[in-house]
């Protein structure tokens, strides 16, 4: 099984460790790209003191005025000190998936299984060592051009490989999702999952903080319950047997599949 997860906006406020080293990293395929990305990205923040420089990267970035400070830690992230990307993101999904007190086994299990998505490295497992950084995808970067579509072109022949001959399950937000699509073949046997939230019977709203959690902690279940899907449906099947509430919907042939994870507590 394959678990693709969205990075975080929070991260930790500095590394602890070696200083990045590319060539250690995942899915060596990507290491020209993650070179081509991190070079712009740290040309763009190298402002040199410059106010009109820093609102043009503040701009291309997506980020304010108050988050300035961004831009110096991401122009010398070359030499910044690393941490584990499980460690780095600490936003409310990776909060309520809890690396840090699962079992043995069952971190084992997401080291192996789990890649993340980012706009800066292409994707990630939660043991390769990065620096904490700002780069959204939804950045655009001096000769690089729009992330989503960049990434877009370089990640779709490793992400297919990637993915073996198991079940997908995806839980990116959409601007990562933007930037692998399973292709036909593949599709069958990825699930995509929306949470919902049922206020009351027949009353359901589309959630977006809590959806975070609820994925982070679908995740730890199925870790933590040694789930071994070989099939999307077992996929699906599994988290039914988590006492999740999933309601599978149609969608078109050569489309991934989508359930709904609905909740009446968040």
């Amino acid at each position: 099984m394959l678990i693709l997860l969205p990075p975080s906006e929070g991260k930790a406020d500095a590394g602890t460790g070696r200083r990045l080293d590319l060539t250690r990293l995942c899915l060596p395929e990507l290491t020209p790209a993650r070179e081509e990305v991190l070079g712009a990205l740290m040309t763009l923040c190298a402002t040199g003191g410059s106010d009109a420089a820093a609102d043009a990267a503040l701009a291309a970035l997506g980020l304010t005025a108050g988050q300035r400070g961004e831009l110096a830690r991401n122009a010398r992230l070359d030499r910044a000190a690393t941490a584990p990307a499980g460690q780095v993101y600490t936003g409310v999904l990776y909060e309520a998936l809890g690396l840090a007190t699962l079992p043995p086994g069952a971190l084992r299990t997401a080291r192996r299984t789990v890649l993340v998505s980012s706009g800066l490295w292409g994707a990630v497992r939660l043991a390769d060592r990065i620096p904490p950084y700002r780069c959204p995808i939804g950045a655009r970067l001096p000769g690089v051009g729009a992330l989503s579509a960049y990434w877009r072109r370089v990640l779709s022949p490793v992400l297919t490989a990637a993915a073996g001959s198991g079940p997908v399950l995806d839980l990116r937000s959409a601007a990562y999702a933007a930037t692998w699509t399973p292709p036909a073949e593949l599709a069958g046997r990825t699930v995509t999952v929306r949470v919902l939230h049922e206020r009351r019977p027949g009353e359901r709203t589309v959630v977006s903080h809590f959806n975070k959690a609820t994925k982070g902690r679908l995740v730890r279940d199925l870790l933590l319950a040694g789930a071994r899907p070989r099939t999307a449906t077992a996929l699906i099947g599994a988290l039914r047997d988590l006492k999740y509430p999933v309601e599978e919907q149609p969608v078109r042939a050569g489309r991934p599949r989508q359930i709904d994870v609905v909740v009446t507590e968040l």
